[in-house]
């Protein structure tokens, strides 16, 4: 099977036509967000082409993506025609204001609460660290955040790690002073006392091999060298991770580490999902006073 899109007009208007054993056996039409027609030929029918031609434009138009709201609205189906209104409920639409309509909102996971509460608390410029690049998502945030008049320090054991912080800072036009080290030696690169943030986003290397992850070990050492780092009012995010394969050590004795710290010198805050799995991340943040 495959599907091929046609623009129709300049009003965004397309169709999705789906071809299978050489012929074209259903089709969708759509203006920007709204089904117009979605067709299926009788005698393709109850075989889930249906199904399957909603799902890929639904894909191919952002409608599964996990990270950025999305709103799709179709005509409302007839009374009668039971197909189309079970067809219409598997994929989310649901009767609004004459229309059937599909929202989705992202979850707010721990990364984005960590880059929203970031947001609200920094201003441009400044001396921000990532001290664990991975593949580059929280660098490429901290560059953008503190603009051009800032300067970005990231940090990473592992080389592979770098070589995709590296790519993915190009990728998007960004740089940053990037470093294969320990990121408990982070205050060989850094005054103390200057740093206005330092993240941390321990577990693994996402898309490499999960049997090598963060230990408490080393991320407590770092986790003390970020808070000398800090200056007064400057902000540690640090998002925890347990579960089947890294376990819960890590996670346990870091959160413990942050209950000794004292109030007379920063306040923490651990921002749990009530209704999430005990295994869900776990986003903290220390505010150095």
């Amino acid at each position: 099977m495959r599907i091929e899109k046609t623009a129709l007009d300049a009003q965004n208007r397309c169709v999705y036509s789906l071809y299978k054993e050489k012929g074209c056996i259903g089709h969708a039409v759509t203006c920007a967000d709204c089904f117009e027609v979605l067709e299926i030929a009788p005698e393709w029918q109850s075989r889930g082409y249906g199904s399957y031609l909603l799902r890929e434009v639904l894909r191919q138009n952002g409608g599964f993506d996990r990270t950025a709201p999305s709103e799709f609205t179709a005509p409302l189906p007839d009374a009668g025609n039971t197909a189309a209104q079970a067809l219409a409920a598997k994929f989310g639409f649901v009767p609004r204001g004459g229309l059937l309509v599909r929202r989705r909102v992202p979850d707010l996971t721990a990364v984005e609460l960590t880059h929203r509460f970031l947001r609200s608390t920094l201003a441009p410029g400044g001396l921000y660290l990532d001290a664990t690049c991975g593949n580059g998502g929280d660098t490429a945030f901290l560059c953008r955040l503190v603009g051009e008049e800032g300067r970005v320090l990231g940090f990473d054991i592992q080389p592979e790690a770098i070589a995709s912080t590296e790519r993915n800072l190009a990728a998007k036009g960004l740089s940053a002073e990037l470093h294969c080290d320990s990121h408990a030696n982070l205050l060989q690169y850094v005054t103390p006392g200057t740093a206005d943030a330092v993240m941390f986003n321990f577990g693994w290397l996402p898309g490499a091999d999960h049997n090598v992850f963060s230990h408490a070990s080393s991320s407590i050492p770092a986790l003390e060298a970020a808070l000398d780092a800090l200056r007064p009012g400057g902000v540690l995010s640090a998002i925890l991770y347990s579960g089947r394969v890294i376990g819960s050590d890590e996670k346990t004795e870091i959160l413990n580490w942050m209950r000794t710290l004292p109030l007379s010198r920063c306040t923490v805050l651990v921002c749990g999902f009530a209704n999430w799995a005990e295994t869900a991340p776990l986003p903290c943040f220390v505010l150095k006073k």
